[in-house]
């Protein structure tokens, strides 16, 4: 017979440990709600990109005239045909000259307007949305701004009448190639479109940069401006002009619309896309050559990208050298 001490009345038994039921659907719900959001931009980006891609490259290797189901296999004579069409290859070196050029004067006036923006104390909101606010303004607007307004080879023209106070006869801007005048305009038109952008990019990037890195300078005897900004903005912004120097090349590749309205009606200044716009929708429609020329100029495209990237050291860590 056991007997009962009180300190073992007044402890209450312990509660039998009921096993956790195992939460069965959550998993399945999980992914269920994963395909409902992504599904549908899925079923897009394979149906408009993958599926166009894969059936370009597959129309480089064949005969397609006015057909884009051929039969006919050719191998590689439309890349050979697209490289040894001289208006193709003159398009790709000419604009492998404007990429040199349009590229790093975007990216200077980017920063430029990010270092203006960030040293702002008051209304700083509103010089940000201004000078973003061309990004959201159509390119064949825009062109269609600066071919009949601004830079129109008539008197009436924003840039003839100042030049005629100066006492600077008129300049057909877009008629003639010789001089290329019409350069001036595709990159004043170009920069505008495009320059707010990349300014948030660099704004963000030095909002984000420690202030006691200059604290730090200023203790050590750094002076203010240039040599600030050489030893420890720049390097500090290496990440993101990386970045903004490969969206630039590939943007300036890939430029049509303001060189298809600027320049619709001439032979000169074509970028490749027009180009290609016209080998594989002109008169002959040969969509075999198109297609080769198209990857002829992705290849050229993820070359010179990662020869950029190589150069400015896109991928290694902080303390890579």
């Amino acid at each position: 017979m056991s007997i009962t001490t009180p300190r073992d009345v007044s402890r209450p038994a312990p509660a039998e440990a009921r096993p956790a039921r195992p939460r069965r659907g959550l998993r399945g719900g999980s992914t269920l709600s994963f395909w409902l959001f992504t599904g549908p931009f899925l079923i897009g980006l394979v149906v408009f990109v993958y599926v166009p891609i894969g059936w370009s490259l597959w129309l480089s290797f064949f005969e397609a005239r006015f057909t884009v189901t051929p039969d006919k296999f050719v191998g590689f004579d439309n890349y050979r045909q697209m490289l040894e069409n001289g208006k193709f290859t003159g398009a790709l070196v000419t604009f492998t000259v404007f990429a040199a050029f349009v590229v790093p004067l975007t990216w200077a006036v980017s920063l430029g307007l990010a270092l203006l923006v960030n040293r702002l104390r008051f209304m700083r909101a509103f010089f940000r949305s201004v000078f973003f606010l061309p990004t959201a303004c159509s390119y064949v607007a825009a062109s269609l701004i600066w071919k009949m307004s601004i830079f129109s080879g008539v008197r009436f023209g924003l840039m003839n009448t100042v030049l005629g106070w100066f006492g600077i006869e008129n300049i057909a801007w877009l008629a003639d190639p010789d001089p290329p005048w019409y350069w001036l305009v595709i990159l004043t038109a170009r920069l505008w479109l495009q320059a707010g952008f990349y300014m948030i990019l660099f704004l963000a990037a030095l909002q984000n940069i420690p202030p006691e890195l200059y604290e730090a300078a200023a203790i050590d005897g750094a002076r203010p401006g240039w040599q600030t900004f050489r030893h420890i903005t720049l390097p500090q912004l290496r990440a993101t002009s990386t970045a903004v120097i490969l969206l630039l090349l590939v943007a300036a590749y890939q430029a049509f619309d303001e060189f298809f309205n600027l320049l619709s009606k001439t032979t000169w200044g074509r970028p490749p896309l027009v180009e290609l716009y016209y080998t594989a929708l002109g008169q002959a429609q040969d969509y075999g050559a198109g297609s080769a020329g198209a990857v002829i100029l992705t290849l050229l495209i993820c070359g010179v990208t990662l020869l950029q990237g190589r150069f400015m050291g896109f991928g290694r860590g902080e303390d890579a050298g």
